[in-house]
Formats: C-alpha cells, sequence, structure tokens
C-alpha cells in the first residue's frame, strides 16, 4: 500500500468536509484549516527538538517569538 503524502490527507479530508456541508456554504475554512494543522505541527516538531524553541522555530523558519506566540495560542506553554 502507497503512503499518503500530508498534501494528500489534507485534499481528501477538505473534500469530505465540503461534501459534509451539503447545501451550507463554508465559511472562515481557511483560519479552520491553518488553526487545525498549526497545533499538531507544533506538538510534534517540539517533541522532536526535545522542547527547545530555539532549534523548533529554526527548524520551523519562524522567529523564536513568533513561535512562542503560537506556542501560548494553542496553549502549548504557559
Amino acid at each position: 500500500m502507497k503512503p499518503m503524502h500530508i498534501a494528500d490527507c489534507v485534499r481528501s479530508n477538505l473534500q469530505d468536509y465540503l461534501c459534509d456541508l451539503g447545501n451550507s456554504e463554508p465559511d472562515g475554512m481557511y483560519d479552520m484549516l491553518i488553526n487545525v494543522v498549526e497545533k499538531p505541527l507544533l506538538e510534534v516538531v517540539m517533541q522532536h527538538a526535545d522542547h527547545n524553541q530555539s532549534k523548533a522555530a529554526q527548524w520551523l523558519g519562524l522567529n523564536r517569538n513568533t513561535l512562542r506566540k503560537k506556542l501560548q495560542v494553542h496553549k502549548l506553554i504557559d
């Protein structure tokens, strides 16, 4: 069985989401998707970086302060 790429998973789930809406129109999909993807991304990267924010920020291509704010927003740090 061929492994599914992240983009394929996202595409498939978005198709399902839109089908599940039926006749309703989506609202705020961009922010919804970013929030759904961002938290697990931060969780996994922080775990693999041994919770070193500087290392995680570098891996993500973010400023450390930006990473810290995102971690706070998602309640991953105090």
